[in-house]
């Protein structure tokens, strides 16, 4: 399946990897590469993480990965996987 990532995802991730990148501008490129790895082995088997708590569809699920959610959506007759968004699983929905 060919992954794509949302103008919307692009954007958080640059604002989560700004925010670590304060701390450690290390753990902010270890985090990106470890996210990208976990999103490009959706391809393999993309319903292996929950189905989304933000949406009511089989088809949209959440990968969790160290404090953060990130939703992506499967389309199976277009063999595309497209990642919608990640944000932090402690902000509040508004």
């Amino acid at each position: 399946m060919k992954i794509v990532r949302s103008q919307k995802y692009t954007s958080s991730l640059q604002e989560a990897m700004f925010f670590i990148s304060k701390d450690s501008k290390n753990r902010a490129l270890q985090f990106k590469n470890q996210l990208d790895s976990h999103i490009n082995d959706l391809d393999n088997i993309p319903y292996k993480f929950r189905k989304s708590i933000y949406f009511d569809d089989e088809n949209i699920r959440d990968l969790i990965f160290k404090g953060y959610t990130i939703v992506y959506k499967i389309d199976i007759s277009k063999n595309l996987i497209t990642v919608i968004g990640l944000r932090n699983t402690q902000e509040k929905l508004s």
